[in-house]
């Protein structure tokens, strides 16, 4: 087992998000959410399935709280689902909802497990798409702070940390540039907008949890990574650059240079989102932050000729993602002398695997060595002076993996769903043995 070199403190644990795991959609007062109405669009999803169900973990909460338990996690970060607490995204709260939100933070507080929650994991309520389209309307932001206030009071007290989004590009470029998320729009103005007002809202969430006094650490989570071109050649190292300017230049220097960078913007053109941005938004935006989650799964790989696929020398996942674990360190390295950061969380990072469960056991042999790898490129970091405060595996269970239905297996325990049996994998033994080894055994930086 490979030994890595994190601070003391540093954090382990797993993540999920409320859609991919809940189920109950239709239960104890939830209302419907955009995921509920794209998944119901012939086509959209992988053998047209959804969420309804999906790990029935609103009815197993006790279960996989004792599994995490049992897996020596230290910390679970977790999404709230805003249409489970608030059916129609704004008015009357839905106190069932809320109930269970605490029944899930009071659980692992009772098991020594630190809660990390997040606020909006991609579902929306349907009545803010349906009355105001959604994130292209600038009072959705305004609605997100006053969802966020009322988390805020109510687990406030108890999280080890919120954070607002979950990956705003993927909301913004999946969701509405390309279509292949919900709400199903394909329009590049609309992509420009919403992403301009999800970074409002952000700014507005933590303005309001700070005036009402909420002491847990505030930040939002990026899906971030390194851009490399496919060749030398001016053409391709230029696209390289374009890549990174939209995927991560676009949220990163909104949030701690208060612009949008210009090589972004200059592509945008007239669809860029200089009609909604309104003076003093870039101050909301940059609200100082306590800790910024990144989510790392591969790199950009830029070609001018559209070649798509890089070569790949560790091989490919089961969602075609190449394994490139030193773009973690370069990643990182390059966000720590370009900006001035807060402690950083990788709050997502694994791998889908065609797993198979004989006898009772998943042999991962392969995403046990993903884990590895991608550890020791974050150790790698940190030793280069990245503040890394923790990391956090996806998934702890199989789940709904969005447009890919139930295709994907991101899990490190096994899920039959057809009876819901769940079976930690090889590597979700190699994980806890790892945090073992490491918890209050952190060696010196």
């Amino acid at each position: 087992m490979s030994t890595y070199r994190f601070k003391e403190d540093f954090v382990w644990g797993v993540a999920t998000s409320s859609y991919q795991i809940e189920g109950a959609a239709h239960e104890d007062g939830r209302g419907p959410s955009i995921w509920d109405a794209f998944c119901s669009v012939p086509g959209k999803v992988v053998n047209g399935e959804n969420g309804d169900v999906a790990c029935d973990h609103y009815h197993r909460l006790e279960q996989d709280l004792d599994l995490m338990a049992e897996l020596g996690m230290q910390a679970y970060r977790f999404s709230i689902a805003w249409p489970r607490v608030q059916p129609d995204g704004r008015g009357a709260f839905n106190e069932k909802g809320l109930g269970f939100y605490e029944r899930l933070v009071d659980g692992l507080l009772k098991r020594g497990i630190q809660p990390f929650a997040t606020l909006y994991h991609w579902d929306l309520p349907l009545a803010l798409q349906e009355t105001q389209n959604g994130w292209e309307n600038r009072d959705t932001a305004y609605r997100f702070a006053d969802y966020a206030r009322k988390i805020g009071s109510v687990l406030g007290d108890r999280v080890a940390s919120i954070a607002t989004h979950n990956e705003p590009w993927c909301t913004a470029w999946l969701g509405n540039a390309t279509g292949y998320f919900a709400p199903g729009n394909a329009d590049l103005k609309k992509a420009a907008n919403v992403s301009h007002h999800l970074l409002l809202s952000h700014g507005l969430a933590l303005q309001a949890l700070r005036a009402d006094g909420v002491k847990a650490p505030l930040g939002i989570v990026l899906n971030q990574s390194p851009a490399h071109g496919a060749t030398d050649s001016p053409e391709d190292q230029a696209a390289a650059s374009l890549e990174y300017s939209k995927f991560v230049s676009w949220y990163m220097d909104p949030l701690f240079k208060g612009e949008y960078p210009a090589t972004a913007l200059q592509w945008y053109g007239e669809n860029g989102p200089q009609e909604v941005i309104r003076e003093g938004d870039f101050d909301i935006i940059g609200t100082p932050m306590d800790f910024l989650g990144i989510n790392y799964y591969t790199r950009i790989f830029a070609s001018a000729s559209g070649e798509k696929r890089p070569p790949g020398v560790l091989g490919f996942t089961d969602m075609d993602w190449e394994v490139y674990p030193q773009g973690l360190t370069e990643l990182l390295s390059g966000l720590n002398a370009n900006y001035k950061l807060p402690p950083i969380y990788i709050t997502e990072n694994g791998c889908a695997a065609r797993d198979v469960l004989d006898n009772g056991r998943v042999r991962d042999t392969d995403r046990i060595e993903f884990y590895d790898l991608h550890l020791a490129a974050l150790s790698d970091a940190a030793q280069k002076g990245v503040d890394v405060a923790g990391y956090f595996a996806w998934s702890l269970m199989d789940n709904f993996e969005w447009a890919s239905g139930y295709d994907k297996r991101f899990g490190m325990v096994h899920v039959d769903y057809a009876s819901q049996q769940r079976t930690p994998k090889d590597s979700a033994h190699w994980y806890r043995d790892v945090i073992a080894q490491h918890v209050g055994a952190a060696l010196p930086r």
